[in-house]
């Protein structure tokens, strides 16, 4: 049962919000059952319409499929030539259900949907533990409907494991936080589970720690000195769950492991510290965008931001809902965690001066959910209690409405039909809630309060929803793909095999040619996984995905060629040329001075395994 606070003299602080660390309401499992049911359906179906999405990720999928050593490094290919740009933390998901269900667009994307659908059950029992059983499905509705959340739970990047891993650190927090004895174990776990996350997105997952660790030393029960020895061991926690694949990496040789694509000198913190790591913050590494603080409005606003207003408003308001609260208090815990983690991730996500993807603000995602549950429902509670708590969450309504109007007006699509819905909604909840909280008013029949809170929530879901289903509905693929209605895909093309960019004569030629061969090409760049997944066949990458990896060294290349390791070179259409003076500059000059090439719908095939001349092996 769901249990209150007793009541409190007149002049007294108001009581917290109801938390609930028990058995829950007998509408709870039902309602939390139609929620998780329902957003898997929106995450699921009609997804394998995005083909492989992004195709990098699944062909390292591929990879670990087919080869446990690929599996273990987080090899591109079978064969072991180069790693992804991250660690493998979540392609050893996605490789695992290929080789279980066998590899398909699906088998790729169905663990994705089950960790977005995870992370919503652990946000609910996180945030009801902090403010009870409505918060806690109000959290989970609003992160299930949050457009980025449905793309990236349609989508093979690793974001939606992260996310997972992250939200659950927060559980084992708010599950710290709670106890008064064997709370050290919790914040033990937080810490293994940040470690995990490392090892799906680097330092991004990092960006959390601030707001995990202020939250167990300020709310956790016991004195100072064993909340900072439960911090330490938290901290050496991550570190041992993040640092045996960095360690194993580094131990073995370089020429028994693929080399770790991303990376300028073939190490794992070399990828950290440099394009994968500061380099995004700093714009160092050759990759320099402009720093802009309004990214999370702009680009990510109709991502993440729907409810972005509201939750910094209800940010606002904190200092004065907490203010006399215990300092174990769980609401008071929880708006400390919430509110931490989305000031400290939406500034470092603002001022990055590196890549900067609109997806990556899914990071806020789960702080903009929580925050508005908790905060939100404090101030239901308190607005019969105080005179400015009904207007303020009135405001907060109406600033939502305005802001998500402005969303669905900038994108001109069809979810802009459900403005009338939303400022319908916003208006007859925050008159309800003005009306309920204006002295000497009447109490509000059981109808009117119902009019209330549905008014509140189409209000603030109905946005977010049209713009979710438009996600869903839409076909998104390649690196950079962006929540909302439209497609993007790959035209149509006869000589085209469906669902990939590669031509189907370069499939076939390169298929037939991979017999005998550790790979059966090698491809510049990020077209490399195209032509892997086409042919089935191992493909190397050269360059990495970027093409500016120092992978193969020439000399390494014409070795290969010379044992027969790699039959063709592949040359995709549209592919960014090498930069002059480049290791991968030096193998297209040198092969090209050497052997044959044939063009193909745009896509040049040299074959290594004949010189001009017709003979077989390495012309020198």
């Amino acid at each position: 049962m769901t249990t209150a606070a007793p009541p409190v003299p007149a002049g007294t602080a108001a009581p917290p919000a109801a938390t609930s660390t028990g058995p829950a309401e007998r509408w709870f499992l039902p309602a939390l059952l139609a929620l998780l049911v329902g957003s898997g359906f929106l995450y699921t179906v009609g997804a394998a319409r995005s083909g492989w999405a992004n195709a990098y990720y699944a062909a390292a999928t591929q990879a670990g499929a087919l080869d446990w050593h690929a599996y273990l490094f987080g090899s591109l290919d079978p064969s072991g030539g180069i790693t992804i740009d991250k660690p493998p933390a979540a392609i050893w998901l996605t490789a695992l259900s290929a080789r279980v269900f066998g590899l398909s667009p699906d088998s790729v994307l169905w663990p994705q949907a089950a960790c977005a659908v995870a992370a919503i059950a652990l946000l609910v029992a996180t945030v009801r533990r902090h403010a009870g059983d409505v918060a806690g499905l109000v959290a989970g509705a609003v992160l299930a409907v949050t457009p980025v959340v449905t793309l990236l739970a349609r989508y093979d990047n690793p974001d939606a494991l992260m996310v997972l891993l992250l939200v659950g650190a927060a559980y084992a927090v708010t599950r710290a936080v709670d106890r008064t004895q064997g709370g050290g174990v919790w914040v033990v776990a937080a810490g293994a589970l940040v470690g995990l996350a490392f090892l799906t997105k680097l330092g991004q997952a990092l960006l959390v720690v601030p707001a995990l660790a202020v939250t167990v030393l300020v709310a956790a029960p016991g004195p100072l000195r064993r909340r900072l020895g439960r911090l330490a061991a938290g901290g050496a926690a991550m570190v041992v769950s993040a640092g045996w694949w960095v360690l194993l990496v580094e131990a073995t040789p370089a020429g028994e492991r693929p080399y770790i694509g991303g990376s300028n000198d073939n190490s794992v913190v070399g990828l950290a510290l440099g394009y994968d790591g500061l380099a995004r913050v700093t714009g160092t590494a050759g990759h320099v965008g402009n720093a802009h603080w309004g990214r999370l409005f702009g680009s990510g606003g109709d991502q993440a931001g729907w409810l972005l207003p509201a939750a910094l408003l209800l940010l606002g308001v904190t200092p004065v809902l907490i203010r006399r609260l215990p300092r174990t208090d769980p609401a008071r815990a929880g708006l400390l965690l919430w509110g931490s983690w989305l000031v400290v991730v939406g500034l470092v996500l603002s001022g990055l001066r590196g890549i900067s993807h609109s997806y990556y603000s899914v990071q806020i995602a789960p702080a903009i959910a929580a925050l508005c549950a908790v905060a939100g429902t404090r101030l239901w509670h308190l607005r019969t209690q105080k005179s400015w708590a009904g207007p303020v969450l009135a405001t907060v309504v109406g600033l939502s409405a305005v802001w998500a109007t402005g969303l669905l007006l900038r994108g001109l699509a069809w979810p802009a039909a459900v403005i009338p819905v939303v400022l319908a909604g916003a208006g007859l909840g925050g008159i309800h809630l003005v009306r309920s909280t204006s002295p000497g008013s009447s109490p509000l029949s059981r109808t009117a309060r119902a009019c209330m809170v549905a008014g509140v929530l189409v209000s603030m879901l109905a946005g977010p929803t049209a713009w979710s289903v438009a996600t869903a509905l839409a076909v998104h693929q390649g690196s950079g793909p962006v929540a909302g209605p439209g497609t993007t895909s790959f035209s149509a093309n006869p000589g085209f095999r469906p669902g990939s960019p590669v031509p189907l004569e370069v499939t076939e030629l390169v298929h037939r040619g991979a017999p005998g061969h550790r790979w059966a090409a090698g491809v510049p760049g990020r077209r490399a996984a195209d032509l892997q997944l086409a042919t089935g066949d191992p493909v190397l990458e050269l360059g990495g995905y970027t093409g500016h990896d120092p992978s193969p060294t020439l000399e390494q290349f014409q070795r290969w060629v010379l044992d027969g390791d790699i039959r063709y070179l592949v040359v995709a259409s549209g592919s960014t040329p090498a930069s002059p003076g480049s290791t991968l500059s030096s193998i297209e000059d040198w092969a090209g001075q050497h052997f044959p090439v044939h063009h193909y719908s745009g896509w040049d095939v040299l074959d290594l395994s004949v010189s001009p001349s017709g003979a077989s092996g390495n012309p020198g």
